[in-house]
């Protein structure tokens, strides 16, 4: 609750500061410290302030990334502003430098506002650095060489003002992304207001600039707090899931990364076409790139582990009881067979669970090699084992006698040698009954076996055929 009124306050506070900045540059057109200098800028820290300061129903990596982005285009502003001021300057490049880190940070803060999740994935950031590094760098390195015909300065000078409306045409398109993917509410709509605002500010400043019109001090400047403003409250409504965010994120990536291939062809083709600093970006970008690609096959890899892991049996690597019921329902012909060890319980209480495990293992691997092509055999749970197969009537009698068979001479373990036996239950697989009836065919054959002994037992049309 103390939070929730620490935000709450701070939210007020930064409105009513805006507001007094508006009204104080109505009132007064000429420029001051204090509201220039000081009351401006202290509305985009106290925005950062609420941003950071947001309650726990938005996401942290969000909260922070926005606040962040706040509190540095606000500093790169008060050291600018502070230049029109005093003889004492800051150096150009510093705010220069706040401006351009201002833009990945607001892109990282939308881009996880997209969905409501509680932690960033690698991918996930990989993803909007790549994005943010390559799809930047390329827009301002085919802008670049025409504007070294209309800019003066070096090419450094001439990438800084290229970047800026590169990176506002960004925040736009962000726009349109967000509202495409995301269900129009409160929060949405405040996301979409904040980049619309200082976007079209800073697009303003750039063309007014380029045209001899614009004022310092100007009552459009508002439109940059206004937009951080509105960006940080939005982090006080709850967020909807959008839709395809994952493969929006993964497209764009791809999209700058061929960009950037892009870039480093054409500056193979014709050395020196663009400066040098340029091309930097875009080998960042490849990097980063086959990093990503590297995580993605990892997750792949770790996602074939687990969907095999699902579908085995731990102790013997046969298939578990679930992916052996998959493939009986996918039969419409052949035999299926019960195996239930005997004596098992016997040598599993005198020896050990680790001498039963041993084993189940041994004997796992005796069913194994007598299994033909195309057939499934697995562990169904403690010493019972299931075995499919396509086969005829005939091959079903001989499969039975292998697999008992295999028993026929004694299991050696650490401790000693065991015998042990196996009793087998089959029946034919019928399109018409469903995978419970076909295992009970099977099951009933098999207690036959238990009941009575002797060798295995064919389940056919209700009646048992002893073999052996």
């Amino acid at each position: 609750m103390i939070s929730f009124s620490k935000n709450m306050m701070l939210k007020w506070i930064t409105s009513i500061a805006l507001l007094l900045h508006l009204v104080f540059r109505l009132i007064s057109p000429e420029n001051n410290v204090v509201v220039d200098l000081l009351l401006f800028n202290l509305v985009g820290i106290l925005a950062a302030g609420v941003a950071l300061n947001a309650p726990l129903l938005t996401d942290r990596i969000s909260a922070v990334a926005l606040g962040l982005a706040a509190l540095i285009w606000s500093l790169g502003s008060f050291f600018s502003t502070w230049n029109s001021f005093f003889q004492a300057q800051v150096p150009d490049g510093i705010s220069d430098l706040c401006y351009s880190i201002f833009y990945p940070l607001v892109f990282l803060g939308v881009t996880r506002s997209f969905t409501y999740r509680r932690s960033i994935t690698a991918l996930e950031l990989l993803d909007t650095v790549i994005i943010a590094v390559g799809l930047v760098s390329i827009l301002t390195a085919f802008l670049l060489k025409p504007a070294m015909l209309s800019f003066e300065g070096s090419s450094w000078q001439v990438f800084t003002s290229i970047l800026y409306p590169v990176g506002d045409l960004l925040l736009l398109a962000l726009v349109l992304i967000y509202l495409l993917l995301t269900p129009i509410n409160i929060r949405s709509i405040l996301i979409a207001s904040g980049l619309l605002s200082f976007a079209l500010s800073d697009l303003f400043f750039i063309w007014s600039s380029l045209n001899g019109t614009y004022t310092f001090g100007s009552i459009t400047d508002d439109g940059w707090i206004l937009g951080l403003l509105l960006l940080s409250l939005s982090l006080g409504f709850p967020s909807s899931e959008a839709k395809f965010s994952d493969k929006i994120s993964s497209y764009s990536a791809t999209i700058a990364l061929i960009a950037s291939s892009c870039l480093l062809g054409v500056a193979a083709l014709k050395p020196g076409y663009f400066p040098s600093f340029i091309l930097i970006p875009g080998f960042i970008t490849i990097a980063l790139a086959f990093i990503r690609m590297s995580f993605a096959l990892s997750e792949a890899n770790s996602a074939g582990t687990e969907r095999v892991l699902a579908r085995t049996d731990e102790l013997t690597g046969l298939s578990n009881r679930r992916n052996f019921l998959f493939h009986l329902a996918q039969l419409k012909g052949g035999y299926i067979f019960l195996l239930d060890l005997d004596g098992f319980k016997r040598i599993n209480d005198s020896l050990g669970h680790d001498a039963g495990d041993q084993l189940l293992k041994q004997v796992a691997n005796r069913f194994s090699r007598v299994i033909p092509t195309g057939a499934q055999i697995a562990r169904l749970g403690g010493d019972e084992f299931g075995v499919i197969a396509q086969v005829d009537q005939l091959e079903a009698f001989e499969l039975a006698q292998a697999i008992k068979a295999t028993l026929s001479y004694p299991v050696t373990l650490t401790t000693s040698e065991v015998a042990i036996d196996v009793s087998i239950g089959y029946a034919s697989i019928d399109p018409t009954v469903d995978v419970i009836d076909a295992l009970r065919r099977a099951d009933l054959a098999m207690y036959q076996v238990k009941e009575k002994g002797g060798g295995p037992v064919l389940w056919e049309k209700g009646k048992f055929e002893k073999i052996g």
